[in-house]
């Protein structure tokens, strides 16, 4: 399944980087995510509930922060398990400046699925997928808003 996005955000870059890099601010904004873990330097524990369609799951696995050119790119590697199936990701995202106090932040990657997963639909698993991006951006801002008041 392929991932790709784009928004702006109401933050500076480098404000934002360091959010990004935060594993307690992460674990926040991210949907789902119950427990993120700190492992080793730039590696994680993630613990998450998701709900897709009909089907709700509890995944763990490892998350690792790569390749970073700080304030602007890193690729995020995922690897998580679960009694319905598994999902492995490697999302490159880029964080470019929009003006002082703003952000475009740009994802791209794929998802690899298996089990009862990668058997339930491409359309129902791009629906899950938009519905857990705008889920994210939602927290994102909301969680940014409270951070800068």
């Amino acid at each position: 399944m392929h991932l790709k996005g784009t928004h702006i955000l109401p933050v500076a870059r480098e404000q934002l980087w360091q959010h990004l890099m935060d594993p307690e601010f992460l674990a926040r904004v991210t949907p789902g995510v119950t427990r993120l873990e700190l492992t080793g330097t730039d590696t994680y524990e993630a613990i998450a509930d998701i709900k897709m369609g009909p089907v709700k799951g509890s995944f763990s696995g490892d998350l690792a922060i790569k390749e970073k050119q700080e304030p602007s790119s890193f690729v995020l590697e995922v690897s998580q398990k679960s009694k319905i199936g598994n999902v492995s990701a490697i999302i490159n995202l880029v964080l470019e400046e929009d003006s002082a106090d703003s952000t475009i932040m740009s994802f791209d990657g794929k998802a690899k699925l298996s089990g009862l997963l990668a058997r339930m639909g491409q359309r129902v698993l791009s629906g899950v997928a938009n519905t857990l991006t705008k889920q994210f951006f939602a927290a994102l801002e909301e969680e940014l808003s409270s951070a800068s008041a």
